[in-house]
Parts: structure tokens; C-alpha cells; sequence
């Protein structure tokens, strides 16, 4: 056997190469791959949204927020809003126990939003004189918000993709996000406060204008 090692020297010189090539290949894929995690870790979004309603100078807002609570920014890719778990079309009904007459509505955009970490943005916000909502109003409003949900799919920049939903407050990992639909938010509140003038009635004209 020592005879072998002798006249084999240089065999077992190359083999001994290869196993040091080989710890060595595998340390460096080991290290990128640590470097890789420590990479996305390093800028992981987390979305919370949440309902609110607010009382102040005798006006009622009521709408929703959400807020990156992670670290790297947050590129929402997908809205979807659900009331008794079918997709919604529109989120009129949502505020339907309360007096049609409103203050003010305002309203962002999400979908392609990106949403930097601890940002909070408003995506529907709708106001009442506080004095023409009851109590009653309130109750029947806090049973309907019970049916709904708002699903958002956002990523990371490095396409790593979640959903985060108002009634789970656990985010769930999907592989990527459905193609963006229409923004119910900027929909509803796009929509015209001013009533038509019908045709049969004529605008008043300014004084001295012409007949």
C-alpha cells in the first residue's frame, strides 16, 4: 500500500486539489447565499391596513389607512376589494348606513403605488357633518364593514410578493401578484358630487348678458 502512495503521488496530488476546489466552491455559494438573505431581508416591505373613523372640528372621517410597517419599500402591484368574500366592483355600499350628503371624500391611488417604509397613505377617506350620523348610523355601519376585506398584492424590489389583507394580520407569501385591475378607490372617489341640470330647465344667465 505504501508502494501505491509512492508511485501515485501525483494522482492524489490532483485529487486533493479537486476536494480543496470543491470546499473552497462550496464556501463561496454558501457566503452568496447568506449574502442574498441578508439582501432581501435588508429592504422587506410589510403592509397593515386598517379602518378608521375620526371625530374632529364636528365632522366624521371615516375611511381607510395603510401603512408599511417593514423595512424596503412596498410596490403594490394589485387591489382587490371583497365583500362577502365575491370580488367588488365598487364600494358605495360600504358607507351606505350613513347620510348621503357628504363634506368631502378624498382619495389616492394604490395600485402602482410604491409605498416607502413608514409611509401611511390614505386610500379613501370620506367625511359627514358629525351632527347628521346617529348612533345608529355607526352601529349599522361597523355590521356592514364586517362583510368586507381588502386584499392588496405588493412586492419587494426584488420581486419577493405578498398579500395583505384587513382581516388577517399575518401577510401570506404568494409567487407573484395577479395583473392590476381597476382602483375601486380612485373610482369611488372620482366620481361627480354635482347633480345635472335637466335639459328642460334653462341656466340662469348673468346680469347683462346678452338675450
Amino acid at each position: 500500500m505504501l508502494s501505491w502512495f509512492k508511485s501515485n503521488h501525483q494522482a492524489l496530488t490532483a485529487i486533493g486539489a479537486m476536494v480543496v476546489g470543491l470546499a473552497a466552491l462550496f464556501v463561496a455559494w454558501d457566503q452568496a447565499r447568506v449574502m442574498r438573505a441578508q439582501q432581501h431581508g435588508a429592504v422587506v416591505p410589510a403592509l397593515q391596513i386598517d379602518a378608521f373613523t375620526r371625530t374632529a372640528s364636528e365632522r366624521l372621517s371615516i375611511g381607510l389607512r395603510v401603512a408599511n410597517n417593514g423595512v424596503g419599500p412596498a410596490m403594490i402591484r394589485n387591489v382587490r376589494v371583497l365583500r362577502d368574500g365575491e370580488t367588488a366592483d365598487d364600494v358605495a355600499a360600504m358607507f351606505s348606513a350613513l347620510p348621503a350628503d357628504q363634506l368631502d371624500r378624498s382619495w389616492v391611488t394604490l395600485t402602482g403605488r410604491v409605498i416607502a417604509p413608514g409611509e401611511l397613505v390614505t386610500p379613501i377617506s370620506v367625511d359627514w357633518h358629525a351632527a347628521d350620523v346617529g348612533p345608529t348610523a355607526i352601529r349599522d355601519l361597523f355590521v356592514e364593514w364586517e362583510r368586507w376585506d381588502i386584499e392588496i398584492c405588493y412586492c419587494s424590489v426584488f420581486d419577493r410578493c405578498w398579500i395583505a389583507t384587513v382581516q388577517q394580520s399575518d401577510r401570506r407569501v404568494v409567487n407573484t401578484c395577479p395583473e392590476p385591475g381597476v382602483d375601486v378607490f380612485e373610482q369611488y372617489g372620482s366620481e361627480t358630487f354635482m347633480t345635472p341640470i335637466p335639459q328642460d330647465e334653462e341656466t340662469p344667465q348673468p346680469a347683462g348678458a346678452d338675450q
